[in-house]
């Protein structure tokens, strides 16, 4: 798969190369509070990493670095994955996006994730958990037009359509069109 483009920042394919950055991002307390917890080792996460290559090779499950186009600086990772058949439906998570972002790079890596699972790989529908407490990404969500759908003591529930995403992307395609692929 080539690259993602964006407007500021793009997505690449993470790599076992990546265990330390991802690593970093994930224990870092600053940007952590809303995602599942992990040991903190760099050898764990380079042992998940080949572990995901593997769902990435089979189409299961595909795990990007945000990268800004700038300077190939990368600053975040988002995931699409738990792809399930019964809805023809995909997630997206593991976002998480550090102080070095482009002021744009949430709403372009969501973009491109939406465009990648409704256009490019073919599902109808997008399910979304975020944690409780998560005031940005709850309100991010409502915005983009995904329908909260339940909750639970820790997680707040959305499903996105594919209406609902035609008009999200059609709404900001100026942050990633004409550019998609590299």
């Amino acid at each position: 798969m080539k690259s993602l483009i964006g407007r500021s920042v793009y997505l690449r394919l993470a790599e076992t190369s990546d265990a330390e950055f991802i690593n970093s991002l994930r224990t870092d307390s600053q940007f952590n509070r809303y995602l599942s917890a992990v040991d903190g080792s760099v050898a764990l996460q380079r042992e998940w990493l080949k572990a995901y290559k593997k769902r990435e090779h089979a189409g299961t499950e595909y795990y990007f670095i945000v990268l800004k186009r700038s300077d190939n600086t990368a600053v975040g990772s988002i995931r699409i994955y738990d792809f399930r058949l019964d809805r023809n439906s995909f997630a997206i998570g593991s976002w998480i996006l550090n102080g070095a972002k482009t002021r744009s790079a949430a709403l372009e890596s969501a973009l491109l994730c939406y465009r990648y699972g409704f256009k490019e790989l073919g599902y109808t529908n997008c399910h979304l958990d975020v944690r409780k407490g998560n005031e940005k990404v709850i309100s991010f969500h409502q915005k983009s037009g995904a329908a909260l759908v339940g909750e639970d003591g820790e997680n707040v529930y959305f499903d996105m359509s594919l209406e609902s995403c035609d008009l999200f992307l059609n709404t900001f395609r100026r942050f990633i069109e004409p550019e998609f692929y590299e």
